[in-house]
């Protein structure tokens, strides 16, 4: 996509001054809501579109775990009814509509309120959308603003095929969804990989202007990223941390390993931060060594020209030869013209072979080069492999003793 045509998803309601707490106001282009319903237990799992709120009280009721996902924020009066539903505080709701939020946890009486950021890459342009989560003791809620795309497509596929995940609790299927997100940046993380690497050849073989607005569009787009898993990190980690009656104690395993997963991303984003200032200072080394090269030509070809554009200067000047026998007596010579012409190419040859001979042109030149191209590219591999390193053995650290847990017997049932 062209530098300066890229469309980025990032929505910012305006509320008026003044507006008192807990108001929901929703942007005039949020999408009508979409309502899905998941129900299941040890035995059967129910999938369901709703199309009133008042359908999911006998689903809370009657359900162990039921997952109410709202794709859409567009109509205040159903998030409100949800809310009353569900018991849900006021200035939580008030977050949910407002997307701008920063990745957070909230405690609240009854239930807990997550906010996080869903990313993908679309046609080479990043995209995102806030995804608010609502885990109580029998239920999940989860909103988001309606992309035609999310990362919770993994946790269907599992819900549809049934199993025993009610036994591990609406605490372990909310560790799921917030895993599927955090793991949905992966795949983002490689594509920019990939480009990075794509315009590393390119500076190297040909750097064109064009280049450099790519390369900043990569570090705008990496940063933007590091702004959604960094507070993301410190969220995951309040939930594996914090005690809370909602949360059990093996869930909270998996949280750490979660916890694991951002670490990892933060560690990618800065590698990649790293490698696309480099690429920048890489296509200005490029660029002034191509500079230079047109500069040693033309200079070359100054300098050939210094002797030739003397002798011809010299036997330019008018002096009268029948005035006096020392007034270029080689004029009258029958083989002078011819002489001069062979002298001016014996110049030309012989400054060539001295030029040769230096390695200023001619395969030497080149040869040395390559070997300093050559010696950044080892370099910046060396960098990039210490930095992969480093994020391994970052992911290695265990946060706590357990802190990699297996999977439960009841979801290895499924």
């Amino acid at each position: 996509m062209p530098h300066g045509r890229r469309w980025r998803r990032w929505r910012r309601t305006k509320v008026p001054p003044g507006t008192p707490p807990g108001t929901i106001t929703v942007s005039a282009d949020s999408h009508p809501p979409v309502v899905t319903l998941f129900a299941y237990s040890d035995d059967h799992v129910i999938e369901r579109r709703i199309t009133h709120v008042e359908e999911l009280s006998k689903y809370l009721e009657k359900w162990p775990i039921i997952w109410v996902n709202v794709d859409g924020l567009g109509d205040p009066e159903l998030i409100k009814k949800i809310g009353q539903l569900f018991h849900l505080h006021p200035l939580a709701l008030e977050d949910v509509v407002h997307t701008h939020q920063r990745p957070k946890v909230e405690p609240y009486d009854a239930h807990l309120f997550i906010v996080l950021r869903m990313v993908n890459r679309l046609n080479g342009v990043l995209e995102s959308e806030q995804v608010s989560f609502f885990l109580g003791k029998k239920f999940v809620l989860t909103f988001q603003e309606t992309l035609p795309w999310d990362s919770f497509e993994p946790v269907r596929t599992r819900l549809r095929g049934g199993g025993a995940l009610a036994q591990l609790g609406s605490d372990y299927l909310a560790y799921r969804l917030i895993d599927s997100v955090i793991d949905g940046y992966f795949p983002v993380l490689e594509q920019y990989g990939e480009r990075i690497e794509q315009l590393e050849d390119e500076v190297i073989s040909y750097p064109m202007a064009e280049t450099v607005g790519r390369v900043h569009d990569i570090k705008h787009d990496m940063l933007s990223l590091r702004r959604f898993v960094w507070p993301a990190r410190e969220a995951i980690n309040h939930l594996a941390r914090d005690p809370s009656p909602l949360i059990q104690d093996n869930t909270r395993l998996y949280l750490r390993d979660c916890y694991d997963h951002t670490v990892q991303l933060m560690d990618l984003l800065e590698t990649y931060r790293e490698l696309a200032s480099d690429l920048r200072d890489l296509y200005l080394s490029s660029a002034s060594n191509r500079m230079g090269e047109v500069m040693k030509v033309l200079t070359i070809i100054s300098t050939i020209f210094i002797p030739l554009t003397f002798i011809a200067g010299l036997y330019g000047m008018n002096f009268d030869k029948d005035s006096s026998w020392y007034n270029m007596p080689e004029l009258r010579w029958e083989y002078g013209y011819p002489a001069t012409l062979l002298l001016m190419l014996s110049i030309t040859v012989g400054m060539l072979f001295y030029f040769r001979h230096k390695g200023w042109i001619g395969q030497a030149a080149a040869r040395r080069m390559a070997r300093a191209a050559a010696l950044a590219e080892i370099e910046r591999s060396k960098q990039q492999t210490e930095a992969q390193n480093r994020a391994v053995e970052v992911a290695n650290l265990p946060v706590q003793s357990g802190s990699h847990a297996t999977v439960p017997a009841a979801e290895k049932k499924e």
